[in-house]
């Protein structure tokens, strides 16, 4: 779990890339200096190793200089074997070969040399890549530790138990990995989370207008569209667990200052619409073997009219033909109600 050791406050307005959140980043900070540390010390090794490279190889090269005029001069002194004695040239001789032999060895230790030191500084040259690595691995994390926020908007906190009650998250709480524990909510595009029965989640399409009403704000409506439906049902809360329920997603077409996250609302999906046509309840339609008709009062009373409708939903429905604004009809069977 980590700390959050600062916290922008809930319902603050913030812009791109400001701080929003800060988790106790004290060890992280720790280890990016011990690996700094690491890396100034590689970085001091792989240079003294190279000084010490150039000083033993410009010590061998004037070694090697020494050998060559050794060299020179025994192979020289071998050109005046003629007048010298049998005992004097077989001197000569064992010189220009020690000569040549000291030679030959120093040449070979000058490579071998370079060989141990090379590999000695490649060694130093890994290691310093391995702390580097490791370094940038713990830049990253203690980066990630420091939340920015990715837009322009508002900030809702979201909740947690704390001492058996539900509560806002706030500065000094743990958080486990993963856990969400804030949003920032840009509210020029606001969604809507909503949920629609099982029955009528198939009648639904993505881009199907909406209309939207808030229980805080009764007189406010906004526009808006289905934005995405979800594939799956939501599990169950406090309903029944046969009602099953598809999660909608609504995108307002328009915004309210007033309107801020996490307000309740409901939502009527528009499946069909009509324009300037009447409508009516659904109990002042009536059915026989002919459809349906209305009883529409007139000058002696009750007249029975035939209808025709339109679209209807679960309260009412469309009069295409058969009335004309400002009849008056009966929500009960006229006759029924005189019987009474």
């Amino acid at each position: 779990m980590l700390v959050l050791q600062s916290l922008a406050k809930t319902g603050s307005r913030v812009v791109k890339v400001d701080t929003v959140a800060e988790f106790d980043r004290q060890d992280a900070l720790n280890r990016l200096d011990d690996y700094r540390v690491r890396v100034a010390q590689a970085d001091a090794s792989i240079k003294g190793l190279k000084a010490q490279l150039e000083v033993i190889r410009k010590s061998h090269e004037h070694s090697i200089a020494a050998s060559n005029g050794e060299l020179d001069k025994a192979r020289i002194d071998l050109k005046s074997i003629p007048v010298r004695s049998a005992n004097a040239t077989e001197i000569l001789k064992i010189n220009a070969e020690e000569a040549d032999a000291a030679h030959k060895q120093l040449l070979n230790e000058v490579r071998l040399m370079e060989q141990s030191l090379a590999a000695q500084l490649k060694l130093a040259e890994l290691i310093r890549a391995e702390a580097v690595i490791e370094m940038r691995r713990v830049e990253l994390n203690v980066d990630r530790m420091l939340f920015r926020a990715p837009l322009n908007g508002l900030i809702v906190m979201q909740s947690i138990f704390r001492g058996g009650e539900q509560s806002q998250i706030q500065q000094g709480d743990q958080v486990f990995p993963g856990q969400p524990f804030m949003r920032i909510v840009d509210p020029d595009s606001m969604l809507v989370s909503a949920t629609v029965n099982q029955v009528d989640a198939d009648q639904i399409r993505i881009g199907a207008r909406a209309f939207v009403r808030f229980d805080a704000y009764p007189d406010l409506e906004l526009p808006g569209r289905v934005h995405a439906i979800g594939a799956m049902p939501k599990a169950s809360g406090s309903r029944a667990t046969y009602v099953a329920e598809i999660p909608v997603t609504l995108k307002l077409d328009r915004t309210d200052p007033r309107v801020i996250p996490d307000l309740s609302a409901s939502v009527d999906v528009v499946l069909e619409a009509e324009d300037s046509a009447p409508a009516i309840p659904l109990e002042a339609v009536f059915r026989d073997n002919s459809g349906p008709f209305v009883y529409v009062r007139g000058s002696s009373g009750w007249e029975r009219r035939r209808i025709e409708l339109g679209l209807a939903n679960h309260v009412a429905a469309v009069v295409k033909a058969g009335l004309r604004p400002g009849e008056v009809i009966a929500a009960a069977d006229p006759a029924e109600a005189k019987k009474r």
